[in-house]
């Protein structure tokens, strides 16, 4: 066990936590920023994991995370948001 994988084991104990709370209670804004906050965590204990057990495929994890969390958040805010409606009427 070295500094990196307690660091690791920190981070997702005191770290993530408190981002399932949020992703998990009020209002859809806060669950969205609470699972955006988990996936910037996650990132960041995947490179500490690759350091502290010296596998680069976390790294790879870490980086494809990294550029996928902010893009199924933005997913996410479309489908939070809806379409606007056109008209009471039904489709034609």
């Amino acid at each position: 066990m070295n500094a990196w994988l307690i660091a690791a084991g920190a981070l997702m104990t005191a770290g993530l936590g408190p981002c399932a709370w949020l992703a998990l209670r009020g209002p859809a804004h806060v669950r969205l920023a609470g699972t955006s906050l988990a996936t910037t965590l996650v990132a960041v204990v995947f490179l500490l994991l690759a350091q502290g057990f010296g596998r680069s495929s976390y790294t790879d994890l870490a980086l494809v995370l990294a550029v996928l969390g902010p893009v199924g958040t933005l997913v996410f805010t479309r489908f939070l948001a809806g379409e606007p409606h056109e008209g009471g009427g039904a489709a034609t």
